[in-house]
């Protein structure tokens, strides 16, 4: 694994990680056509093509506040919110910018820019709880919203609401959802955003697993997925293992 900037810092495989990286490689010799990439300098990230776990000590400790099953709803809402935070600088790392002049308090200087605009679509409702991170850091990054749900006997997902900016055709979107569980919101919500001419789409989550990357992969190879955990997989009612339980639930207090 290579270092970017030249970097040649080892990675720390913690007994934690190890498992994680062991189902990640695992799943990678099944698809053998991902390439493995570098990690960053600011992060650690393991790359496959367009799939992005992303390990840092702030993300995992974290974590297990929000796996952890007696947190509180105001402590789960609130370190949702700080893991999407901390997810958001890499997420945007690649965005292009542009140069503009600006006169400081002592002399004229060139900058730069954000040059493309930016929508924050989340599913409803559990990725409401990723917007305010995100968009705490982008703040002028205009919000779409998406309404699924999951049918919990045929795990189908049904729309029950749609509203996007008028710049969804020429921003970059970020389609946010803690949970990449069978991936059909997903597939669905990005089907909806490319009927409304959406191309540049970005799908942010927090815990994901093998089933669901696989099957929004399949379904929309041109999405990038950008994920805090790969977990280990689905269980026969669809939630991930181990995961957080249920999201949106949690985030909301209606368990």
């Amino acid at each position: 694994m290579k270092k970017s900037a030249g970097s040649s810092v080892a990675l720390k495989i913690t007994s934690r990680r190890y498992f994680a990286r062991r189902r990640l490689r695992r799943w990678v010799n099944q698809r053998r056509d991902f390439p493995v990439s570098k990690a960053c300098n600011e992060m650690e990230v393991l790359t496959m093509g367009k799939v992005v776990i992303l390990n840092h000590p702030l993300i995992e400790h974290k974590m297990h506040k929000i796996r952890d099953k007696d947190t509180d709803t105001k402590t789960f809402r609130e370190t949702v919110g700080e893991i999407s935070g901390l997810m958001a600088y890499e997420i945007t790392r690649d965005f292009s910018t542009e140069s503009c002049d600006v006169e400081t308090p002592l002399a004229k200087t060139t900058c730069k820019m954000l040059s493309k605009k930016i929508v924050i679509v989340p599913i409803l409702r559990a990725g409401l709880g990723m917007v305010e991170g995100i968009h705490s850091l982008i703040p002028t990054a205009k919000i779409g919203h998406i309404g699924l749900y999951r049918d919990e006997i045929t795990m189908q997902p049904h729309s029950y609401y749609v509203k996007f900016p008028d710049e969804i055709k020429e921003a970059a979107v970020l389609l946010v959802d803690p949970m990449l569980a069978t991936g059909g919101s997903t597939i669905a919500a990005v089907h909806a955003l490319k009927e409304r001419g959406a191309k540049d789409i970005r799908f942010v989550g927090i815990v994901g697993c093998p089933e669901g990357v696989n099957a929004l992969q399949a379904a929309h190879d041109d999405v990038d997925i950008y994920l805090a955990a790969l977990d280990e997989k689905l269980n026969a009612q669809g939630f991930i293992v181990p995961g957080l339980g249920d999201c949106g639930d949690r985030l909301f207090g209606t368990k």
